[in-house]
């Protein structure tokens, strides 16, 4: 949908539950700029807070009674209590609200006894951009304002990490939540996964992000993010450390057989080398930036491609296709998968000289190989999770 003013929210919900909200929060979605699935790793990654957004407005009620109603949905979903269990079906999104309402208890913080909750979002689902931590952060700080509370990015970016864990299943790690809550407008939000520890580097205003939605699903729960996971912990455990960012490229290739150590599966090994050499990534990128070498910067992001293509095996032939469109283009400077991958969509990141004409070519490429035209969107950095408004 188009990007909503705070009035339209305003006037859906008193349509909806025949009150006026209370107040209302926005969340951003996320790029994954570089530092793909090395956050649950212990390694660094490079996000930016996008101007799509997911808006949550609430008003408490009397009743003690759990509405929420998205603005896509047929209909108010109403629970007289906590149902306990995960719910399925088409309603399976409010799994990510009632985490966040969960998970405030289980942080002892507080929390309204009922509510009615609305939401409105102009983020595509499934495409790789972190609706659902935007869903988590924006619930947060309107359950919290609707009892007189205030919450800091840091504790706010880990409480709804903490509810896509353990709530809706999804074992992520903190880039999407800490992103979403730490972004600022003309800046790349850096992350050291394993403090965590969040710090800001500057976007350059001459570069340019573009996504190429390849319209496949982005379905992290039925998908293979979990084995992926696993497959990490596994490899780590093999290799005798904590986590897979613990090691150098150096160290990994020493450990596992190379020099007489303990070579891992084929698999393992593939997804140990993917790990590391991709956090090396991520320093280069931001050292890279610093320096002004948006050339670089391309190159390290293509290769991070090939990367989770080859070694971790999250792409899908969707993604691989618009990445080989894109690569040769002289106004594209790099492009890969964003997100979780298995489905998805593409970051490309341009120069100034990359036109709409040229974003239609690439989408009409990819249209003659895949049958569909792939959504295509042109973002900017923002900055992060907000109230926006309160009665």
């Amino acid at each position: 949908m188009s990007t909503p003013t705070t009035q339209e929210v305003t006037a859906l919900f008193q349509q909806t539950y025949g009150q006026a909200p209370a107040v209302i929060a926005r969340a951003p979605g996320r790029v994954e700029f570089i530092g793909n699935h090395t956050d649950y790793n212990g390694g660094a990654v490079l996000g930016a807070a996008i101007d799509r957004y997911v808006w949550v407005a609430a008003a408490g009620n009397s009743s003690g009674r759990l509405r929420l109603c998205s603005a896509t949905g047929p209909a108010v979903l109403e629970l007289p209590a906590d149902p306990g269990t995960r719910i399925t079906g088409s309603d399976s999104w409010a799994n990510y609200p009632l985490g966040v309402w969960r998970s405030l208890r289980d942080l002892n913080l507080p929390r309204p006894a009922g509510f009615d909750l609305l939401v409105v979002s102009d983020l595509p689902a499934g495409a790789g951009l972190s609706s659902s931590a935007a869903l988590e952060l924006s619930t947060t700080l309107a359950l919290l304002a609707l009892v007189g509370a205030t919450i800091e990015p840091g504790p706010l970016a880990a409480l709804g990490r903490h509810a896509e864990n353990k709530y809706v299943g999804v074992p992520c790690g903190i880039l999407d939540q800490g992103t979403s809550a730490h972004g600022q407008a003309g800046h790349l939000v850096h992350i050291d996964c394993r403090g965590p520890a969040f710090t800001v580097v500057p976007f350059p205003p001459s570069a340019h992000l573009w996504i190429f939605n390849t319209r496949e699903k982005h379905a992290l729960i039925d998908g293979l993010y979990a084995t992926r996971h696993q497959e990490c912990l596994d490899a780590a455990k093999t290799l005798g450390v904590a986590l897979l960012a613990d090691l150098t490229p150096a160290q990994l290739a020493e450990k596992n057989g190379s020099s007489g150590g303990l070579a891992l599966p084929a698999a393992l090994a593939q997804r140990a080398k993917h790990i590391v050499e991709e956090h090396a990534r991520v320093h280069d990128t931001v050292a890279a930036l610093q320096r002004g070498d948006l050339a670089a910067v391309g190159r390290l992001l293509t290769a991070s491609h090939r990367s989770s293509q080859n070694l971790f095996e999250n792409s899908t032939p969707a993604l691989d296709t618009l990445v080989n469109l894109l690569e040769p283009h002289p106004a594209v400077l790099g492009a890969r998968l964003t997100g979780g991958g298995f489905g998805g969509a593409v970051m490309a990141l341009t120069k100034d000289t990359f036109t709409a004409a040229d974003v239609a070519e690439i989408a009409r490429l990819y249209a003659v190989q895949h049958g569909r035209t792939p959504e295509m969107i042109h973002l900017q950095s923002a900055d992060g999770a907000r109230v926006i408004w309160r009665a």
